[in-house]
């Protein structure tokens, strides 16, 4: 899969020679005529790079040529990336005023003769290796092929049989789309349309259900018009109308009149008449299946084609999209689940064995049920292994379909892995990598914490740059967007902004079969790591000693998931610093080294440094420092350091800290002047009585506050923090939550906060008056583990921008403001283990619930221990 990301690694490196910066910058070094020369290149050879990717699969001399392609490319990022170095380094030196060293803006702070000297060798060399790469390209007769005009696998048209005997666990969803199908509009003469959407994963079985429903007997009787039409990703208006017209005449007759035989040559207002004369007046029943137009203005122009039916005219959309979805729809989405494990088996069975052989092999059915397991309920899954094993009764075979990863095991056309690969071809070329840098992470991964990912992307340079008014964690959650949009995340839980979420186990199986040759994930199946691969994760520490006998010093990423690094850890880091110079992100949480060594200083590229939980660490070298690229520095929990670094104003790129200190005072004024610094997080520092007193953090988007036991004041004044969006304040004991006391002056601006946290604080009975300050911004608020808890305010509703509401173990809570329903734009309200509330609702559920009835999403329950006294509401 190297060419998707080679494509995606031109356009970034274009765009950045591209830029003004870069222009204005290599001007001043005499480099533009070379970086103009080596953009040329990069140029021509992006042009013919998606004809690769048709073509390569088969040819192995076409392969070679993109893995040095991509070598190539990995040096010009590494080239651009010496030079924003550079640029930094005299950036510190204007801000921080250090009168020692007075040099031009890009130069060497020691020589810059010698700076464009090795710069222009560097820049020289490197066109030389892609023109000499790129002139191959002719030897493989590549084609141009714009963007958006690519060409890829796409699915066969599908059509509407199917026998019910051959559907398995979707009954319940059938009666469900029924009901849908089959509601009156409130007014009979109300005939706009009613569209509604299937959404889910590729495989999950939307068609399927579509054709399920199309052929019930009551739809039949239902809709004297039904027609069926295989959209996918041709969303063309003139060809969609085209099928609708043909599928109207397919059931009325099979003797096509002539004027109907030449649709294609009819303009779009003689295609409207026609369809207007099939579809005038009557009720009727289209299923648009496999819909990928994101087009709003084109689905617009069809809707209003089809404005022609009689009252109760539905459309039913399946979608992989949740956008989408929620574009065309009408009536919320029906979310298409996973197969229960038995309904799993059973298809399993019925693909795997000819009827009734099953019987004879119980132990081979055994095995296909935990081969099942595998499949997470997806029936496309279900189907490609048991088809996989039809006829084949040796139990070797079966276990090796077992024990063998989806990706490992052969694939047809109509198989799964194609069939979600279609959806992978079909991103946007800026998600590719971002997505299959999931491929890091193990596949039982719990949940993802957005801020977490979307950090590594930005470490790894694969986010555009931000719009006006916008930042760079603005893009990275806009990506994570499109991947929920589009299916590939899942259970996603709003946090205000941040959000958590999960990977399907057949999602995460693409996400390693298209990184495989970019990312690896190294368990103790891994024997060795191929020496292009540039991002390593490793399950264990004692796999560390692996990533030593690798050649290449081209590793960009290293990660260590939840383990300890032992004894190694020192010289692991030794090995790290001086052998990959290279490096972005090095990642090593719940490591036991006892020192970081000073030459730390010297990974100059480096963006992502996390040591976590490190319980041994007393000391870091000021020389960390000097990472003027450094983007994320993640010490929290590491509650035996001292003090923090002296010189933390240097690292002028910084955008996230989480630090855990024994300090009594924190230097606020290093902090203050990181002027990029949007994250800030202080954990378990247990001798902070108070900070940030008299300074200023002009850009703080997200401020956390954590098991801080002896800090007493906090002062969240608007002044000091005038950008703040979410607050999280956590097992802090002894703070005065009055967090804005004293802000009443006229005039004075008021508070931009988005999200609010409240977690385990027994000193909370009433919520901060000072929180009506937010009324005009405020959009998430939760509350957890307050013990002494007991009422809402009568003033909750002023929070007129309030989306979610969840409060948790509060057992005192005793009431719900009477007004609640004054909360227009509330989505979600959760109320959860607040035993005294349910009891005191529970006997007026009738009174309580048309005050609430407007929200989506509503859960109020007790705990399953106390399930005699469940609350009313589950919805």
């Amino acid at each position: 899969m190297a060419e998707s990301f080679l494509f995606s690694i031109a356009e970034s490196l274009i765009a950045k020679l591209a830029s003004h910066a870069f222009e204005e910058a290599s001007r001043v070094v005499g480099l533009y005529d070379n970086l103009r020369d080596l953009n040329n290149t990069l140029s021509l050879v992006k042009a013919v790079l998606l004809d690769a990717q048709r073509k390569q699969e088969h040819n192995h001399e076409l392969l070679e040529w993109l893995t040095q392609l991509k070598t190539v490319f990995s040096d010009a990022e590494d080239l651009l990336d010496e030079f924003e170095c550079q640029t930094l380094r005299k950036k510190v030196v204007r801000v921080h005023g250090n009168t020692k060293v007075k040099v031009s803006h890009f130069f060497s702070s020691s020589n810059p003769l010698v700076f464009r000297y090795k710069m222009a060798q560097k820049s020289k060399d490197l066109t030389q290796r892609l023109d000499k790469v790129a002139a191959d390209r002719h030897k493989f007769s590549l084609q141009i092929i714009d963007v958006d005009t690519r060409v890829v696998h796409t699915r066969e048209m599908t059509h509407s049989r199917v026998s019910d005997s051959n559907v398995i666990g979707r009954q319940q969803d059938k009666e469900k789309i029924i009901e849908l199908l089959m509601q009156q509009n409130p007014n009979d003469e109300d005939t706009s349309l009613s569209v509604i959407p299937i959404v889910g994963i590729g495989g999950l079985g939307k068609t399927t259900l579509a054709k399920f429903v199309f052929n019930d007997n009551r739809i039949q009787e239902c809709f004297p018009l039904k027609m069926w039409v295989c959209v996918s990703d041709d969303f063309d208006i003139k060809q969609v109308i085209i099928k609708i017209i043909n599928s109207t005449n397919d059931l009325a007759s099979a003797d096509v009149p002539p004027q109907q035989q030449n649709l294609k040559m009819m303009d779009l207002e003689q295609l409207q008449n026609q369809l207007t004369n099939k579809l005038g007046g009557q009720k009727f029943l289209l299923i648009l299946d496999d819909v990928w137009n994101e087009d709003r203005v084109k689905w617009i122009e069809l809707e209003n084609l089809l404005q022609v039916g009689a009252a109760g005219t539905k459309i039913l959309v399946t979608t992989r999209s949740h956008s989408i979805a929620s574009m065309m729809g009408t009536v919320p989405s029906h979310i298409l689940e996973g197969l229960s494990q038995e309904d799993s088996l059973s298809l399993f069975v019925k693909w795997a064995f000819k009827a009734g052989e099953e019987e004879k092999h119980p132990r081979l059915v055994k095995i296909g049920r935990e081969i099942v397991k595998k499949c997470r309920g997806v029936p496309l899954a279900v189907r490609t292994l048991g088809s996989l094993l039809f006829s084949k009764f040796e139990m070797s075979e079966w276990e090796y379909v077992r024990d063998n990863e989806i990706w490992n095991l052969p694939q047809k056309k109509d198989d799964i892995l194609p069939a979600l690969k279609l959806s992978y071809d079909l991103m946007p070329s800026y998600l590719r990598q971002c997505f299959a840098l999931f491929s890091l992470y193990p596949k039982d991964y719990d949940y993802f914490n957005s801020f977490e990912v979307t950090t590594l992307w930005g470490a790894l340079g694969l986010l555009e740059s931000p719009k006006q008014n916008s930042t760079l964690e603005d893009v990275a959650n806009q990506y994570l967007y499109e991947l929920i949009s589009r299916s590939f995340l899942q259970d996603s839980v709003n946090r205000g902004t941040v959000f958590e979420f999960k990977i399907h186990d057949l999602v995460h199986d693409l996400a390693l079969f298209v990184a495989k040759n970019e990312c690896l994930f190294i368990n103790s199946n891994v024997q060795s790591i191929p020496e292009n691969v540039r991002h390593l994760s490793f399950a264990e520490s004692s796999l560390l000693g692996n990533l030593f006998t690798k050649k290449s010093v081209a590793v960009r990423t290293i990660m260590l998931q939840n383990d300890t690094a032992g004894s190694k850890g020192e010289s692991f880091l030794d090995n790290c610093v001086s052998k990959f110079r290279y490096l972005r992100v090095l990642d090593l949480r719940y490591s036991t080294c006892e020192t970081v060594p000073r030459s730390i200083g010297k990974l100059k590229h480096l963006r992502y440094f996390n040591i976590m939980h490190n319980l041994n660490i007393k000391r870091l070298p000021d020389s960390i420092c000097k990472l003027q690229n450094l983007q994320v520095l993640k010490l929290d929990g590491c509650v035996e350091l001292e003090a923090l670094p002296k010189g933390l104003r240097k690292m002028i790129s910084l955008r996230h800290l989480e630090i855990t200190t024994r300090q009594y005072a924190l230097p606020d004024n290093e902090i203050a002047n990181l002027g990029m610094l949007a994250n800030l997080s202080i954990e378990s520092s247990h001798n902070l009585k108070s900070i940030f007193e008299g300074v200023k953090f002009p850009a703080l988007k997200a401020f956390n506050v954590t098991d801080c036991q002896s800090l007493k004041s906090l002062p969240l004044d608007v002044k000091i923090f005038p950008e703040l969006e979410t607050l999280i304040v956590e097992n802090c004991g002894n703070l005065d939550l009055e967090l804005w006391k004293g802000h009443h002056e006229e005039q004075s601006p008021m508070p931009k906060l988005k999200s609010v946290e409240f977690l385990d604080l027994q000193q909370l009975v009433v919520l901060p008056k000072s929180l009506q300050e937010t009324a005009n911004s405020l959009q998430f608020l939760f509350i957890s583990d307050c013990y002494n808890l007991e009422m809402l305010p009568e003033w909750l509703p002023t929070l007129t921008n309030l989306k979610t509401l969840a409060i948790t173990d509060c057992p005192k809570l005793l009431s719900l403001p009477d007004n609640i329903d004054h909360l227009t734009t509330l989505e979600s309200l959760r109320i959860e283990d607040c035993p005294e509330l349910c009891r005191k609702c529970q006997p007026h559920v009738g009174e309580f619930w048309p005050k609430i009835s407007h929200i989506k999403d509503i859960v109020i329950e007790q705990a399953e221990e106390l399930e005699e006294e469940e609350c009313f509401i589950d919805r």
